[in-house]
């Protein structure tokens, strides 16, 4: 019987900003991966329109799936919220109407289109897991017009090891590095425009700088670092 595993994983830079989408469909035989992007979008519309492409696009209705995706926004909303907002008219709780409610909607249908099983895991994303790795790559790439040759042929050609979901521990712990980092009190942000570089002293002022355009920013934690950034970004 027919299994397939999927991989999808989207990506805004700016946020709302250019952004991309990637999937990986493999089932038995074959393995096809997928992408694409828009111009002005943000990071959960591109996790959903992955989902929903991979979904859409995969072949054997009848099969079981399992799809990896590191967005606890596409997985609790499948599987937890949509129901409920469905019975209120797609409003929320808080009475506000329901965000990326199209895309939504077009999931659900896609799910309901099925008569294999769905089951919807969450994986961590730049960990090392190779499937996941890929379609983050992919998405990137799309987001700034990297140009990406997507794969589309036999499971025994295909180097990406998609049932291989071991961690990379020196990934895992950079993770882990970064995610204390980003608690620690900031000294300044530094932000990247047009290839011009400033410094900001709070994180309001860089947001209003970066929002919607195709820019890096970071931010420092003392004034050696804040020259390192500027050093690199330059």
């Amino acid at each position: 019987m027919q299994k397939i595993t999927i991989f999808t994983d989207g990506a805004a830079k700016g946020n709302p900003g250019p952004g991309g989408w990637g999937a990986i469909v493999a089932d038995n035989e074959t393995v096809t991966e997928l992408g694409g992007r828009e111009d002005h979008t943000t990071n959960n519309r591109m996790e959903l329109t992955g989902a929903l492409e991979a979904l859409t696009r995969a072949k054997h209705k009848d099969a079981d799936v399992v799809l990896y995706t590191d967005s606890r926004y596409v997985i609790n909303g499948i599987t937890k919220w949509v129901k409920g907002w469905e019975r209120n008219g797609w409003m929320t709780q808080q009475k506000k109407d329901v965000l990326n409610k199209d895309l939504w909607e077009k999931l659900v249908e896609a799910v309901d289109s099925r008569t294999g099983r769905i089951s919807w895991k969450y994986v961590g994303g730049h960990v090392g897991i190779a499937g996941n790795e890929r379609v983050d790559e992919i998405a990137s790439n799309f987001a700034e017009k990297i140009p990406v040759t997507l794969y589309s042929g036999s499971t025994d050609a295909y180097t990406v090891s998609v049932h291989d979901m071991s961690l990379d521990e020196s990934k895992q712990k950079a993770k882990s590095s970064s995610s204390a980092r980003s608690k620690a009190k900031a000294y300044s942000y530094v932000s990247k425009v047009d290839g011009v570089v400033l410094v900001h002293k709070t994180w309001a002022e860089c947001e209003a700088r970066v929002k919607g355009k195709a820019a890096r920013f970071k931010k420092a934690t003392s004034p050696e670092e804040e020259t390192e950034i500027i050093k690199d970004f330059s």
